[in-house]
């Protein structure tokens, strides 16, 4: 009798972004509340569709003590926090783990990071790369999907120098090599499939940086099998290695090196600062534990911004189906714009997966 694999489809997102006019467009007008389901509504069927779904929450839930943005990017680093009910949202429509840390993490100083964790957890929204406490920052996360289990990692660069405090450096995974692999020592064996998300780069670069080339490498090396990067707030390549395993056998891993702004306002004069992808896995499982990476595909997505009942809106659109569908909202203007910009995609990640 053959026996069945075991089987998780995996979906991956890059950074969700919240900015004053996006925010805006999800207020809910003679109320105080927000809304921003319809923002996410034409991916949410794609979203919803993966047994696991990851994206890099890349603002805060300060609370309304803050403002839900301070300052610009024009004038520097920007602080972000954003209504608890985006939180609700993101869950609604299919979002399983956010990762949590990014430059922008400690925008609420270290009150605004504690509280960002008790909104994800009221909403069941899992999280990793920020902590409350010692004990959580050395409890890696790991989910068991359909009999696989999978480990995640997260880390970043830097806190657009807001400072970690002294006495609580485990507050937030700053990237640091040998961190990085000894975690990866301690969780790859207790794992199917381990997933580290780097957030890390140039902003506005189309290519990854020697630097981040030989970070990846070791980290595959080590046994991560998936590389989710963000940050440059463009997309860049998504490749993947094979490393040699005992026997000479070899196994298949993926780095994205920057899976885009999966939501975002125009940010400085780059246009393709609007684009994003879903990245989408197979993984499997065999009747002898062993665990392959079996289908990658890319959905490259694009935040619009669009004018509806007089309002300004926004809404993440995959760019193929809109392209061949378009809707009222998508202007002719638009319609071209998105053409070219579907193009610049597909050669950037990789004609071969979308």
């Amino acid at each position: 009798m053959k026996l069945m694999k075991q089987k998780v489809t995996i979906a991956a997102v890059g950074d969700i972004l919240m900015w004053r006019e996006q925010i805006a467009s999800a207020h809910i007008p003679g109320t105080n509340q927000y809304s921003f389901a319809d923002m996410f509504s034409p991916v949410a069927p794609i979203l919803q569709s993966a047994d696991l779904t990851i994206g890099n929450l890349e603002t805060t839930f300060t609370g309304n003590t803050q403002p839900y943005q301070i300052g610009s990017a024009r004038e520097g680093y920007p602080r972000f926090n954003c209504p608890d009910s985006l939180a609700a949202d993101l869950r609604k429509v299919g979002f399983d783990v956010l990762t949590t840390v990014n430059n922008h993490c400690l925008d609420g100083g270290v009150t605004g990071l504690y509280r960002t964790l008790d909104i994800l957890d009221q909403h069941q929204l899992d999280h990793t790369g920020t902590y409350r406490n010692g004990q959580d920052a050395s409890t890696y996360l790991i989910k068991e999907v359909n009999g696989i289990r999978i480990g995640l990692l997260a880390y970043t660069y830097g806190t657009n120098k807001q400072q970690i405090p002294p006495h609580s450096p485990w507050i937030v995974n700053l990237i640091n090599q040998d961190k990085i692999l000894r975690d990866i020592k301690q969780l790859r064996p207790v794992v199917d499939l381990l997933i580290v998300s780097l957030h890390f780069g140039l902003e506005f670069r189309y290519l990854p940086t020697k630097r981040q080339r030989l970070l990846a490498q070791s980290i595959l090396d080590q046994g991560a099998d998936v590389i989710l990067g963000a940050h440059p707030h463009v997309l860049q390549p998504v490749v993947t290695p094979n490393i040699k395993i005992r026997n000479g056998q070899t196994r298949r891993t993926v780095v994205a090196y920057s899976l885009g702004n999966f939501t975002s306002e125009r940010m400085l004069q780059f246009e393709t600062s609007l684009c994003g992808a879903i990245l989408r896995l197979t993984v499997e499982k065999d009747e002898r534990e062993q665990t392959e990476i079996t289908q990658i595909s890319v959905v490259p997505t694009y935040s619009h911004r669009y004018i509806s009942g007089g309002r300004v809106r926004y809404r993440v659109i995959p760019m193929r189906s809109a392209l061949l569908s378009p809707d009222k909202f998508l202007t002719i203007t638009q319609r071209k714009k998105l053409r070219t910009l579907f193009g610049h995609s597909r050669r950037t990640i990789g004609p071969r997966f979308i």
